[in-house]
């Protein structure tokens, strides 16, 4: 059976978005007891396949309904590598929403070690190093399929130079479930 949470999350997302715009939206059923449980999402929004924003959270700490409304209005207007969204983009505006499990230590002896334990396109990694931090969603492993090119823009995005390494840095995984509003309308029209 597929995992039908997209079709509720990813309306719930859009009318967060809409709301803030001040456009009325349709409602959207909360009812669902699982939206009550703590849950850690990032909201992602593209136009013509290009990023548009993305914020999340790494930890599940409040309800998933409320994380994913505030990631979704985050996306849209903070997000500082772009303008905040504007009403006439967000009919251009694709939305996806990735849930996140419980992130786990990785164990390494030194950086090789950690990239030869990486699963592209399935891992998402949090790149720790004092209080530099970073991380990249599974989907990063489209545009960098090669571990250690992957790891270097996330050390750069962390701040630190693409070739750093350091016996303190500590890598975190998980994994995600991911919805795309155009995959959802696929498979609507389907139906």
């Amino acid at each position: 059976m597929l995992d039908s949470r997209g079709e509720v999350l990813i309306p719930i997302a859009r009318a967060s978005i809409a709301n803030a715009l001040g456009k009325a939206h349709a409602s959207v059923s909360q009812d669902f007891p699982w939206l009550q449980e703590k849950g850690a999402s990032f909201v992602t929004l593209t136009q013509r396949q290009k990023l548009r924003g993305c914020i999340g959270t790494l930890e599940a700490y409040r309800p998933l309904l409320l994380d994913v409304q505030s990631n979704a209005c985050a996306a849209a207007f903070q997000d500082p590598r772009f303008p905040s969204l504007r009403e006439e983009e967000l009919e251009v505006t694709e939305i996806e929403i990735s849930l996140l499990s419980p992130a786990e230590a990785m164990s390494f002896s030194n950086e090789q070690d950690a990239l030869a334990q990486l699963r592209p396109d399935i891992d998402g990694v949090i790149f720790q190093y004092g209080h530099y931090r970073s991380t990249f969603l599974p989907q990063v492993w489209e545009q960098l399929p090669d571990p250690a090119t992957f790891m270097a823009h996330l050390k750069h995005k962390a701040g630190l130079y693409p070739s750093f390494w350091h016996q303190a840095v500590k890598l975190q995984r998980y994994t995600v479930t991911k919805w795309k509003e155009s995959d959802l309308k696929q498979t609507i029209e389907q139906a």
